[in-house]
């Protein structure tokens, strides 16, 4: 029996909706769109069309004008024309004569244009942030499903947490923005019979919701104990925290540095999950790089206070690594994005060193101006071997000018103690006497502190 050929679903086709407020720029707002685009392709959509406009603001019902919403009704099918939710009454005589009618002529047009232009989108992706009874107008007027900026990065961090600690964090941050978009089914909309009798199928729903977050947030918390163990464990290491804007680079960067096998794609949030991994070749003490989420513009609020408990490894680095895409026009917003995050949880006081990344991209002339404007930023191509080491030898330079020197004495009934200095601090000399072992080390001030403790401590 011939084997039915396997048929691929479909991809979702998808229409961007861009509003330019009067404090954007033509550069910025194109910026903003092509990211839009980039961030819907990550969902796995197809762009097939994109309708912008210049506004004073975000805040009318329908987002856009009557001319635009007929022109983006083209693309989707719809009518054009935000219709009222209450089904109209409607004699015999009525529906006859709408039929006659037809359609607005303005809604027609667009859709014939629409039509013979692109494939008809069954998604509308909005550049900005929308309240439920946007949603619900555009969608009206559309026929199609409507998504706002955070609902498409919500949904991105959806599909591609891969830990338990990120599964439960987007999962947070996804029922909080459902809750307040929830909206009454127009067949299931009655009061509820038996247990919560009173109470509709809408706040029944949303009841469930409460319960499932309160639920998260127990199993995030256990979550977060064990991890807050570990990096207790490593908090007297050299620590290097790589942060910035997706898709800067950072994952590249990181298998450069430690030789790891880390995921590194041309796409958007494909890090959700922090890496600790160890910077080759290995120093003595050793250092640990992390790789972290990267940011975008109007990240969601839920889900920077759903990370912080990731974006810790940022706060409690010793150094940061803010590595940029250099050859992105708009690195100096994505900067700026990168550093008010940061902020926004307290990491703005660690140490910081700009890495401008792929530099194989920049032609001279922009290399120079680059040169001029950030004198003190390292300029690298995370695919060249060259770069790389000189980024190595930074590293550890900064680490070597705040290490200091001093001497142990290791006891010899303590010598189990050995493996964890030599993990600590870098051992200079080493010499006996009648008491044990004599240290000279190099190493940061609270490690050797910590080492100084453990062996004035009484032995076990």
């Amino acid at each position: 029996m011939d084997r039915k050929m396997e048929t691929k679903p479909p991809t979702p086709r998808a229409v961007l909706v861009g509003i330019q407020l009067p404090e954007v720029d033509d550069v910025a707002h194109a910026a903003s769109l092509e990211e839009l685009g980039r961030l819907v392709k990550t969902l796995g959509y197809e762009v097939v069309g994109q309708v912008s406009q210049r506004r004073e603001g975000t805040g009318a019902g329908a987002v856009l004008g009557s001319g635009k919403l007929a022109e983006l009704a083209g693309f989707t099918g719809g009518s054009g024309v935000v219709t009222s939710m209450a089904p109209a009454s409607r004699s015999k005589a009525r529906a006859r004569f709408e039929e006659a009618a037809g359609p607005k002529e303005a809604a027609e047009d667009a859709a014939e244009d629409g039509a013979a232009g692109a494939p008809r989108a069954e998604v509308v992706i909005v550049d900005h942030e929308l309240s439920p009874s946007q949603i619900r107008n555009l969608e009206r007027a559309t026929r199609a499903e409507v998504l706002d900026r955070t609902g498409v990065i919500v949904e991105i961090f959806h599909r591609h947490a891969k830990t338990r600690e990120a599964k439960l964090q987007v999962e947070m941050a996804r029922l909080k923005y459902v809750a307040p978009r929830m909206r009454e089914s127009s067949t299931g909309g009655g009061r509820q019979q038996g247990p919560g009798a009173g109470e509709t199928t809408l706040d029944l729903d949303r009841r469930k919701i409460r319960d499932r977050l309160a639920e998260l947030r127990g199993q995030l918390e256990a979550v977060q104990r064990d991890s807050d163990n570990r990096r207790s464990a490593r908090r007297d290491q050299l620590r290097v925290a790589l942060v910035g804007y997706t898709n800067a680079g950072k994952s590249s960067l990181m298998r450069a540095l430690t030789g790891s096998e880390v995921l590194v794609e041309d796409k958007l949030f494909a890090t959700l999950d922090t890496t600790v991994r160890i910077l080759q070749p290995e120093t003595r003490p050793r250092v640990l790089v992390s790789d972290t989420v990267g940011f975008i513009k109007q990240l969601p609020h839920d889900l920077v206070a759903s990370f912080r408990s990731t974006l810790t490894e940022a706060l409690e680095a010793s150094l940061l690594l803010f590595v940029v895409d250099a050859s992105d026009p708009t690195y100096e917003a994505q900067l700026e994005v990168s550093r008010s995050v940061l902020r926004e949880i307290g990491a703005d006081a660690v140490p910081a060193r700009l890495v401008l990344n792929k530099m194989d991209r920049v032609d001279a002339g922009r290399r120079a101006m680059l040169a001029e404007k950030h004198p003190e930023a390292i300029m690298l191509s995370a695919h060249a071997p060259e770069d790389v080491r000189a980024l190595h030898d930074r590293i550890i330079g900064f680490f070597e000018a705040e290490m200091q020197e001093a001497t142990l004495s290791l006891p010899y009934a303590r010598q189990g103690l050995i493996g964890e200095i030599y993990d600590s601090v870098r051992v200079l000399a080493e010499d006996y006497d009648e008491r044990g072992r004599v240290l000279q080390v190099r190493g940061l001030p609270g490690a050797i502190a910590r080492l100084q403790r453990s062996l004035a401590a009484p032995g076990q």
